[in-house]
């Protein structure tokens, strides 16, 4: 079986400044087998340098996901961030 064979797909998508950060509000991400939430956050932040998820909220299939949330494929992610306000 080919590596590409293994790896998984998933949507993401960005909101407010995050979608700024990016200058997308929609993108497919490739990972490999075994990728979690936090592997997908450390790749979009070295492929997008203005962004910084820390403190994001992330939703894995509109359920809020941790950070070693596995990833299997065909989900879409999305990436809110912080809230702040008074």
């Amino acid at each position: 079986m080919s590596a590409a064979a293994t790896d998984v797909a998933v949507e993401v998508r960005f909101f407010a400044q995050l979608k700024a950060a990016t200058g997308v509000d929609a993108t497919q991400v490739t990972l490999p087998a075994g990728a979690t939430v936090r592997d997908l956050a450390d790749r979009l932040e070295a492929t997008y340098d203005a962004l910084r998820l820390t403190g994001s909220m992330c939703a894995v299939d509109e359920a809020y996901a941790a950070p070693d949330t596995p990833l299997q494929g065909g989900e879409t992610v999305a990436f809110l961030p912080p809230v702040s306000g008074g």
